[in-house]
């Protein structure tokens, strides 16, 4: 169980300040959610939480321990825009080379990557390449494949942005459900209801309408 904090983060983009002081806490088990209008910073924070992009000010920690810009640190996975799979490796393949970068045995990476995509609905899908896949399909290849590491925080861009009814649900229920076992998660997304499930949400169209930059402003 981990404990993810932003300290003081600040953040400019193209000339434009997104987050000037910005502080979040993160407990074991807790669920985030991460709203605003379009351009208000989500995916820059998700970014900066996960180490994928610096800060001009502040800082992440996870259990305490300083964050390195450019470096994800172990015990976090990150689901995001775009989805990341390599397009010529198999679905199946795109969650092994994951495993196996942590040290996964191959064939103990096979077994949990197809029963990741067997737990997301894709077990029929396990062996075709990623670009013969949907949109969907490829946003729960990249879903299964942050779960299959067992990660304690998960930091996720709009996961289920590309999703059916039914697919979403399923794809909601793995992601929150982590929750009973002490891991964490942080989303960004567009969808009200998607937020209602989580346990906070942080309203980054708030803390922009906020004159003096305060970072205190979460509900839920």
């Amino acid at each position: 169980m981990s404990v993810l904090e932003a300290r003081g983060l600040r953040y400019v983009i193209g000339g434009r300040l997104l987050l000037d002081g910005f502080d979040l806490t993160v407990g074991p088990g807790e669920r985030v959610a991460v709203v605003g209008p379009s351009g208000s910073g989500k995916t820059s924070l998700l970014a900066l939480l996960a180490g994928l992009a610096a800060p001009a000010a502040g800082q992440v920690l996870l259990d305490g321990v300083p964050v390195v810009p450019g470096q994800v640190p172990p015990g976090v996975a990150t689901v995001l825009q775009g989805h990341g799979l390599v397009s010529l490796l198999t679905a199946t393949e795109n969650i092994e080379i994951t495993l196996f970068a942590t040290g996964v045995p191959p064939a103990e990476a096979e077994v949990a990557a197809r029963e990741a995509l067997a737990s997301l609905g894709l077990a029929e899908h396990a062996g075709q390449l990623a670009d013969e896949l949907s949109g969907g399909q490829q946003q729960r290849v990249a879903v299964a494949r942050a779960l299959a590491t067992g990660p304690a925080v998960l930091i996720a861009d709009e996961p289920t942005a590309e999703q059916d009814s039914a697919s979403r649900e399923l794809v909601l229920s793995r992601m929150l459900g982590r929750a009973d076992t002490g891991k964490s998660l942080v989303l960004a997304t567009h969808d009200p209801e998607v937020a209602q499930r989580c346990d906070r949400v942080v309203d980054l169209g708030d803390l922009r309408a906020d004159p003096l930059g305060r970072s205190g402003l979460a509900t839920g």
